[in-house]
């Protein structure tokens, strides 16, 4: 067995197990996996990144190379460069993982990157200064709490956007997951932003817990919102 295959074999048990970790374990893990973390992605068939940016694209309107945008759970960086590719000039980043963000560093995309562990620390950004506010894959059981989205929301201006992608890791939706759709809905019902569209693939990432060598559908599904804050 190859190094690289070793590492997502690694990654794969992490995400198996990972709704057991704690966020301090968790950001210690992506520490460790930042170098090779692209790479292993790619193997596993990750499309969050691809899927949030082909939603933003699809639904949003303005000139991106004017807008600001708060890329939260950014990770090494791979949305801003997806992002870049339309047009997009200015990003701030956020994350828990100072190794990610050494990673993000290396585009020369971000004019500012912050450590900000979620759910534990506040979101470092000022109510209302986001043209553009995205978070690919990081919500989910170990990872960024259901708490946060109220956080992103603040986080845009008024008539800004707010775009959110995620994986289906269960037949049955978790409570995790529950609470998280009744959260989204939640700021619709209050007023504070609406719902402008979705874009769903069947092919968001290999399952973990399938061994890709013996079954034939061994990808999970997933989904990206695109949602626009409310003016008043």
């Amino acid at each position: 067995m190859s190094a690289s295959s070793k590492h997502v074999n690694a990654v794969k048990t992490f995400l198996q197990t990972s709704r057991g970790f704690s966020s301090e374990e968790t950001v210690k893990f992506y520490d460790t996996w930042a170098p090779t973390y692209e790479q292993d992605i790619g193997e596993l068939s990750y499309q969050s990144h691809q899927l949030a940016v082909d939603c933003l694209q699809a639904y949003f309107s303005g000139s991106p190379e004017e807008v600001c945008v708060l890329d939260v759970a950014c990770g090494s960086g791979w949305v801003a460069k997806l992002m870049a590719e339309l047009g997009f000039k200015h990003f701030v980043g956020v994350d828990g993982s100072r190794g990610m963000l050494e990673q993000a560093a290396r585009s020369d995309l971000y004019q500012e990157l912050k450590l900000a562990l979620l759910g534990t620390q506040p979101l470092p950004a000022e109510t209302g200064t986001f043209d553009v506010v995205i978070l690919a894959g990081g919500f989910g059981e170990g990872f960024v709490p259901v708490s946060v989205v109220r956080e992103l929301c603040n986080a845009a201006k008024p008539g800004g956007w707010v775009c959110i992608s995620g994986g289906a890791h269960s037949i049955t939706p978790s409570a995790y997951e529950k609470d998280l759709e009744r959260e989204l809905k939640l700021l619709e019902e209050e007023g504070s932003w609406r719902l402008v569209g979705t874009k769903e693939t069947d092919r968001y990432m290999e399952d973990p817990y399938v061994n890709p060598e013996k079954e034939d559908d061994r990808f999970i599904k997933g989904v990206a919102y695109m949602f626009r804050k409310c003016t008043q």
